[in-house]
C-alpha cells in the first residue's frame, strides 16, 4: 500500500512510515558492563584506602597489626556507612516525594544525637549496643515526626519539605547544644558533629553490621517503597498497605542515622548527593538505581577519606568537612537547575 505524499516528497510504504513515526527508545546508561567497571573501581577504592594512612603497615609484625585492627575496621565501616546512609536517603525521597530530601535535611540525624546525649548523661555506663538502640529510637521518632508535620502541609512546594526538615533539626540540635553546655559535655556533642573514621577500630564498629541488614531490605521493600511514595490512594488501590510501608521504611532510615551516629558521626548530604546524581544520569527507577546509589555512596565515603587521610599528613581532616562541602555545593546546584526547569 502506497502513501499518498506531497509535492516534492517520495512516496513511502504504510509499513516504513509506521516504523519511521516510532521514537527511538531512550537506553538507560549503566548497563551489566558499566556496572562491573564501577565495582571494579570502587573494589580499588577500598584497596586504597587499606593501604593509605599514618602508619606503616609493612613495619614487621606492628604493622600487620595495625592493619587488622585499624585499616581493615575503618574501610569495613566507611562501606557500610556509604551504602546504607546513601540508600536511606533515596528511601527518603521516595517516601517524601521530594529530592531534597534525607537523613541531613529531615533533622532525622539530629535526633539520633539528642538520643545519644541523653544516654550519655542518663546511663553513661551503656554499651554501644544499647546507644546504638536509643539513638535509632530517637531517630525514627524525629523522622516520624518530621512526616506528621508534612501531611499537615498544604503547600508542598520543592523547597518547602527540606526547610521545615532543616528548622526542625536545628530546634533539636540547639536543645542538644543546651544541655550540653549544662553538664560540660560540649567537646563530645562536637565529636558526633564532625563525623570521622579516626576512632573506628576493631571491636567498635561491629555494630555497623546492622545497617548492612537496613541497606538488604531496602532492596527487598523497593517496589512498595516506590509505589508508597506515589501518594496514598495510589498505593491503597493497587493493594499496598501505605501506612505500614511507610513506618517500615522510616524506621530503616532511623537505623541507619542512628547506627551510624553513633560509630562515625554526622555524614551530612551524603544520601541527597548520590541519589541525585544516579537519577540525573539514569532516570527514576529505583529498583535499578539501587545498586548504582550503594556504590555511589562508598565511593563517595572513600573519596572523602581518602582526600581527608592524604591532605595534610600526617594530620587528618574529618571527612564531614569535605562531605559537606561536596553536598553544599550539589545542593545549590539542584536548586539552580530546578528554578530553570
Amino acid at each position: 500500500m502506497i502513501r499518498t505524499t506531497r509535492r516534492g516528497e517520495e512516496p513511502q510504504t504504510a509499513g516504513a512510515s509506521t516504523q519511521e513515526s516510532r521514537r527511538p527508545e531512550r537506553r538507560v546508561p549503566g548497563g551489566p558492563l558499566a556496572l562491573a567497571i564501577a565495582i571494579v573501581i570502587v573494589l580499588g577504592l577500598l584497596v586504597a584506602s587499606l593501604f593509605v594512612g599514618v602508619y606503616d603497615i609493612g613495619d614487621g609484625a606492628f604493622g600487620a597489626e595495625m592493619f587488622w585492627i585499624t585499616r581493615v575496621p575503618r574501610t569495613l565501616a566507611l562501606m557500610l556507612a556509604g551504602a546504607a546512609l546513601a540508600t536511606s536517603g533515596l528511601v527518603m525521597q521516595m517516601l517524601t516525594q521530594n529530592r531534597f530530601v534525607d537523613a541531613t535535611t529531615s533533622g532525622t540525624t539530629e535526633w539520633a544525637s539528642l538520643g545519644l546525649l541523653l544516654t550519655a548523661l542518663l546511663t553513661p555506663s551503656m554499651g554501644l549496643v544499647g546507644k546504638m538502640i536509643v539513638s535509632s529510637l530517637f531517630a525514627f521518632v524525629g523522622a516520624m515526626a518530621f512526616m506528621l508535620i508534612l501531611r499537615r502541609i498544604v503547600i508542598r512546594s520543592t523547597l518547602v519539605v527540606p526547610l521545615v526538615g532543616i528548622m526542625l533539626g536545628a530546634v533539636v540540635s540547639a536543645l542538644t547544644t543546651f544541655l550540653a553546655a549544662q553538664f560540660n559535655l560540649l567537646q563530645m556533642v562536637s565529636t558526633w558533629f564532625l563525623g570521622s573514621f579516626t576512632q573506628v577500630v576493631r571491636g567498635r564498629y561491629e555494630v555497623l553490621w546492622v545497617v548492612a541488614i537496613v541497606t538488604i531490605l531496602v532492596f527487598l521493600l523497593a517496589d512498595r517503597i516506590t509505589v508508597a511514595g506515589l501518594g496514598k490512594d495510589i498505593a491503597t488501590s493497587v493493594g499496598v498497605r501505605y501506612e505500614a510501608t511507610l513506618i517500615a521504611g522510616t524506621a530503616l532510615v532511623a537505623v541507619a542515622a542512628g547506627v551510624t551516629t553513633v560509630v562515625v558521626g554526622f555524614l551530612p548530604f551524603l544520601g541527597l548527593v548520590v541519589p541525585n546524581i544516579v537519577s540525573m544520569i539514569r532516570g527514576d527507577n529505583v529498583r535499578g538505581n539501587l545498586p548504582w546509589v550503594c556504590l555511589g555512596g562508598i565511593a563517595l565515603v572513600a573519596v572523602c577519606d581518602l582526600v581527608g587521610r592524604t591532605i595534610r599528613l600526617p594530620f587528618e581532616i574529618p571527612v564531614s568537612l569535605i562531605l559537606g562541602t561536596i553536598g553544599a555545593v550539589v545542593f545549590i546546584v539542584l536548586l539552580l537547575r530546578r528554578r530553570r526547569g
